[in-house]
């Protein structure tokens, strides 16, 4: 089977992906113009021409810019249904989704309405092909504990479908430290702990994620490579991370995307898994972003396999259903 085959049917999990991040220009021009959003954008080209970065902050800009076309139940149901399809699209078996109420609350948008529109998504593409996709809620690091910690409070009617949290914008400055009481809360109230941790910041924004917040998953975490101890302790206690090769590039970590050590990271024993971040922004959803590693890093089949494999152990599904999975994909070994 060649290698691009493979990566289309092969099953697959997506670990590090944010819903708004998946706004593609044309749903963007859509609801702005069906909800009387302005925008600084009068065409496609304008929009697709806004998604050259300079650097996070400056994808950040335009990412809580385009955000503010999501106003009603049906523009957030109709978001995740896009990316859901494209998970059936791409056999991505499995999604574990972020999600950031912050960018809505502050906009007067009620938690019910950003989730009840999101959660309606994925029980319908449940029902009609059987989906699997669970929900992280994501704190916004550039602002305070106190609201993450009243975010948590406003999840808690909603418990039950939301599986994880997590940390997610501005790195730089932002340290895991400062999230340390809601990430404990959150502990106790029995969410799975993931953090984005070292692409911006250096290693010891991974120990903080891990130390500190307690994190089972690192987003991002390349890194760690700057640590050899931190290395070392990785690759022993197997902490997955969820990295995102295309949006390395886009956001100026590696200049080039040969230049990326995932395949290194992968021989070496690190439990590094592939994904697409913001898919639209950063050039490409999860099979671009394998197909781009087999043109630039000449990615294999072992090595493709294997970052599937990942994957499926990665995710916070059964035991079980890993086994299902994972027995699946060695029909292709």
């Amino acid at each position: 089977m060649e290698i691009t085959q493979l990566v289309q049917v092969m099953p697959k999990a997506e670990l590090h992906v944010h819903i708004e991040g998946t706004l593609e220009p044309q749903m963007l021009l859509d609801l702005a113009a069906k909800n009387n959003v302005e925008l600084p954008y009068k065409s496609l080209a304008d929009v697709q021409a806004a998604y050259e970065f300079e650097d996070l902050q400056s994808f950040l800009d335009i990412y809580y810019a385009g955000a503010s076309v999501l106003l009603r139940e049906t523009d957030f149901f109709d978001l995740m249904y896009a990316y859901l399809k494209r998970c059936k699209n791409e056999n991505i078996v499995h999604a574990e989704i972020m999600f950031d109420p912050q960018t809505h609350l502050e906009r007067g948008i009620p938690f019910e309405t950003m989730f009840n529109g999101y959660h309606r998504a994925l029980e319908q593409t449940k029902n009609e092909w059987g989906q699997s996709a669970s929900l992280i809620m994501c704190f916004l690091r550039h602002l305070s504990e106190e609201h993450a910690m009243e975010v948590l409070r406003e999840a808690e009617p909603f418990r039950e479908h939301i599986l994880s949290v997590g940390l997610d914008s501005s790195e730089l400055g932002h340290p895991p430290e400062k999230f340390e009481h809601v990430y404990a809360e959150a502990r106790r109230q029995g969410y799975r702990l993931v953090a984005h941790a070292g692409e911006e910041g250096d290693p010891s924004y991974i120990w903080g994620a891990l130390d500190l917040l307690k994190v089972e998953r690192v987003d991002h975490g390349v890194r760690c490579l700057e640590d050899a101890t931190l290395v070392k302790r990785l690759i022993d206690e197997q902490v997955p991370l969820t990295v995102c090769p295309l949006s390395n590039v886009r956001l100026c970590v590696y200049d080039k995307l040969n230049q990326h050590p995932i395949l290194k990271m992968l021989d070496d024993g690190l439990l590094v898994t592939v994904n697409s971040d913001d898919p639209p922004y950063f050039g490409g959803y999860l099979n671009d972003n394998f197909l781009a590693m087999v043109d630039a890093l000449h990615l294999n089949q072992t090595q493709a396999l294997a970052l599937a494999k990942n994957s499926i152990k990665a995710s916070f599904v059964s035991d079980d259903q890993k086994g299902e999975w994972l027995e699946m994909l060695e029909a292709f070994a």
